[in-house]
């Protein structure tokens, strides 16, 4: 481990291994601690990193302008990783690709789990989550907006709290609960992409592998199908038995997939 100062923001982060980058994004209900067997998984053969994005984990949210793809790039140049593999998950993944967009030099290939792309305002699930969310946290009730976030990414709409693995949910609930406790400055403002991401699929031209979960929150799968017309090397695999956190729920399927999409040849680039 150790800590990172770029772009105004000092980030908690642990780099290992010698080999191709290999960078892992945490979903916004997590941290870094969600890639844990990943990366004593893929330390051997590739340069891991992971980190906590500002306002996540270990890294605290300073006060200013700031854009998350900008600390991603920042982070992989001062951990020694000039082009990498990103893998991001469900909010990260949205960073994932906004990064490959902003650096198309540092990014040689995407796995993308469960992007949403800003479409989430498009699910009217979604919207009643986020106002049961934003209510629960008015009233200081974290627990309850840590369970609400639970029901719908870890379980997802279509199973109970029993059906779903007790590990998967509370190794979230940590995760998620130190995020509501992080510290927020007032004056934070965050810098998009403009166009946005969504609106620049096609100019995504390496090889891209976007993993969903069959019990996910069905929206997701209109995104994965927008990918797959706009992005001409995705590749589209769905996980049986798992919804949105589907490397924690299926970890050893999850690193099957991974490692054989990094073990293919790159020729697919267009």
């Amino acid at each position: 481990m150790s800590p990172v100062s770029v772009n105004g923001a000092t980030f908690h982060s642990e780099v290992a291994g010698q080999g191709p980058g290999l960078v892992f994004i945490h979903a916004g209900v997590a941290d870094s601690r969600m890639w844990d067997a990943e990366f004593a998984a893929f330390r051997d053969g590739f340069r891991v990193l992971r980190f906590d994005l500002r306002g996540f984990g270990r890294t605290p949210m300073p006060p200013g302008p700031f854009a998350y793809h900008d600390d991603v790039a920042g982070v992989m140049r001062a951990s020694g990783i000039e082009c990498a593999t990103l893998v991001g998950c469900s909010f990260g993944a949205n960073v994932a690709v906004e990064t490959c967009l902003a650096f198309p030099g540092l990014v040689e290939r995407l796995v993308l789990i469960a992007p949403g792309l800003g479409a989430g305002s498009e699910s009217e699930e979604v919207r009643q989550f986020d106002q049961a969310e934003e209510d629960a946290l008015e009233r200081g009730d974290l627990e309850g907006a840590t369970e609400l976030n639970l029901r719908l990414w870890v379980d997802g709409p279509f199973r109970q709290p029993g059906e779903v693995s007790a590990d998967a949910r509370a190794r979230v609930h940590e995760m998620q609960m130190g995020n509501f406790r992080m510290t927020m400055p007032a004056e934070i403002e965050r810098e998009r992409l403009e166009p946005p991401a969504a609106e620049r699929l096609n100019e995504i031209r390496i090889p891209t592998l976007v993993v969903l979960g069959a019990l996910d929150v069905p929206f997701l799968a209109g995104v994965a199908q927008r990918i797959e017309r706009e992005v001409p090397a995705m590749k589209l695999v769905v996980v049986p038995d798992a919804a949105h956190m589907l490397n924690l729920e299926k970890p050893e399927e999850f690193r099957r997939i991974l490692s054989e999409f990094l073990s293919a040849p790159s020729s697919a680039e267009v």
